[in-house]
Order: C-alpha cells, then structure tokens, then sequence
C-alpha cells in the first residue's frame, strides 16, 4: 500500500527507533530506515604544509594507510553496516554501548568524556522549500587525540566548506589540532540551523502575506507544519546547547584552551538558534490567531446578512399570511386596484424604510 504524503511528512519528522525490547545493553543492531545507501568510507590526512584526501573501499585499507604522524577525519557514510561499525570500534577500543548509540539513529543529542575519547551526538538539518518540512539526521563522533571518526547514514551532509578548508589550507585548520577540527564540524552545523531558520523565516513571510490578500484553508496547515518543524529545530538544538556546555564547564584534556573560545562561540549561536526559535513560534501562534479571527469575522459577515434578510422578511411575510387567510369579508379584497398597488406598495415600502435604516445605522 502506498503511504500518503501525510505518513511520509510524519516519518521524516518523528523517527522511532526500531529496536526491540529485552535485548541485552550493547547490541549491535542498524534501527534505522536508510539500508539500501550506499557505503562510503573518506579519510583526510592533514598537518601544517601537506594534506591528503582519499576513498576506500574497506576499512581496513583506511586504517593500513594511516600515518599517525598527521591528524585525520574518517567519514562514514551507511552505518546500516554492522560489521563496519564493529570493526572501528574495535580499532580504537570504542565502548559497545557507544557503537549501539550510533546505529540507533534517534538518539537525542548528547556528550560522553570516556578519557581517551570523547564521543557526541548531534542532528544535521535540511529544509525541503516544496512540502514545508525538515529532514534530518544523525550525526555521531568519535574524537580522540589526534583523529576524528565521523558517521552518518547517507551520503551528503554541510561539511563542505570545511573539507575545502582543508585543501586550500586557509585559516588555522591544518595549523590547530583534531579539537579545532570538530569546532568547525559544529560550527557549520549550527550554521546549517540559520539557513534552515531563515528559509522557515521566509516561508512565514509568505503566509502572512497570503493571510492578508486571500486567507484560505492551506493556511491552517501550513502553520501546523511550520511549527512542528520549529519543534524540531529546538528538539536539535537545545541538547546541542548542552553539549557545548559541557565542554567549556568540563574541560576536557582533549580540548585546548585556544579552542574554547571558538567553542563559546558557537554556544552563544546556538543560543541566537534558539532565540529565533522562540520568536518564529511565538509569530506562528499571531498568524493562527489572526487567521482564526478572519474566520471568525468571515462567519459573523454571513450570519449578520442572513439576519438583514430575515429581518427585511418578517413583515412580509406577516402581510402575505393576513392577506393569505380565505376570509369573506376583508375589504380590501374587493378593491381592483389593491392588489398591484396596495400591497405590492405596502412590500417595496417597508423594504426601502428598512434598508434605509440599515444603511443608516451602517449595518450595510
């Protein structure tokens, strides 16, 4: 059976993990939708004057290959891979807890200081501009000392600009160490959450201005839509918040004093996210208000016309049920000229004097 576009805008927005019950902490189960991506495994060596960039097609010619005298970032893309992941969290003594984190993409974002690594979780945004929604997925980290594993689900994600720093070796990039590395990962990340904020900012602009000019139904729903994605967004970034929270009051040794001003940075952004956040929902809530009201207006207009006419009617319809009574003996029905012009005169009469006062009284 064919899902509805309903069922598929519901899906992309609250993913529920698939993992059944009972399974012992540690399992190492793929719980998301995305089995049929391809798999790709990336790998960039860099230090001050040189860099490297290189796809593979096992993990093991990825980790033969590495010098360690350089600082590196490992992408994965196609975590349903079960064995894939196993085996990087077997090369760098990752916690199965952690690798369970990381194939159950649903979790909620999050950091965990386990010494020699550190590993975080994050969302990464996208905003489709023809159906209104947000799309998103799972980010997972694995941050050691001098190299940086990173996994996603599909290929594709808002990193670009900083592999394109690393080959051109503009700014401190190759110059800071693997710490800097995720600063700028995190970085465009929340700068993903402004480019998304600010094509849902556009998209209420747009709906104010419908609302003004021609109010319809497809309002409503473009405001539920609007505000479940905002939901999203802060469902993205206040754990985010937290993360970096953590890091600045924590201090991990991974992270270098230099570098925690670059990270305060990015907390006091993603407090802006969250400001605009607010403010969109509180925008949203107005709109459905005033379209709620214009409603509510549109429906007293037609109420209060239906009352005029009954109002203008009520009279005749009392002259036409006297002169409608089968009685002999009513005068006026022996007039010839009464009918044309009597009562049809009386009708038009008490009409005009009627809607004359109702314009009076700008009823009208």
């Amino acid at each position: 059976m064919k899902k509805t576009s309903a069922e598929t805008r519901k899906k992309k927005i609250y993913r529920r993990s698939a993992k059944k019950p009972g399974l012992s902490p540690g399992t190492l189960i793929y719980t998301g939708d995305k089995k049929e991506e391809a798999i790709k495994i990336s790998r960039f060596q860099y230090k001050d004057d040189s860099y490297e960039e290189k796809e593979f097609k096992s993990l093991i010619d990825c980790l033969n290959t590495i010098d360690d005298s350089y600082n590196f970032w490992i992408n994965i893309d196609g975590i349903h891979n079960v064995g894939l992941v196993e085996d990087v969290g077997k090369s760098y003594g990752i916690h199965p807890l952690v690798l369970e984190d990381i194939l159950n993409p649903v979790q909620r974002p999050k950091i965990e200081d386990y010494d020699e690594y550190i590993f975080i979780v994050l969302r990464m945004l996208t905003f489709n501009p023809k159906d209104q929604n947000i799309e998103w997925e799972q980010l997972s980290m694995i941050w050691g000392s001098n190299y940086l594993v990173t996994f996603q689900e599909a290929q594709g994600d808002v990193f670009e600009p900083v592999r394109e720093r690393i080959r051109t070796g503009k700014g401190k990039i190759r110059k800071e160490g693997i710490d800097y590395l995720v600063y700028t990962l995190l970085d465009a990340v929340v700068d993903s959450y402004f480019s998304t904020l600010e094509s849902i900012g556009d998209s209420i602009e747009n709906l104010e201005d419908t609302l003004i000019e021609n109010p319809s139904k497809l309002i409503q729903g473009s405001i539920h839509t609007l505000r479940r994605n905002l939901i999203l967004i802060k469902k993205s970034v206040w754990p985010l918040r937290e993360v970096l929270s953590t890091v600045l009051r924590e201090e991990p040794e991974l992270v270098k004093t230099s570098t925690r001003i670059y990270l305060r940075d990015v907390y006091d952004h993603s407090i802006q996210v969250i400001d605009t956040v607010e403010s969109y929902r509180d925008i949203l809530s107005g709109i459905l208000e005033t379209y709620l009201s214009s409603l509510s207006t549109k429906l007293n207009q037609v109420i209060k016309i239906l009352t005029i006419i009954s109002t203008i009617f009520i009279p005749l319809t009392f002259l036409s049920g006297v002169y409608g009574m089968n009685f002999k003996f009513m005068p006026e029905l022996e007039i010839p000229w009464f009918y044309p012009w009597g009562f049809w005169g009386i009708i038009i009469l008490l009409s005009g004097v009627m809607l004359t006062l109702f314009k009076k009284r700008k009823w009208l």
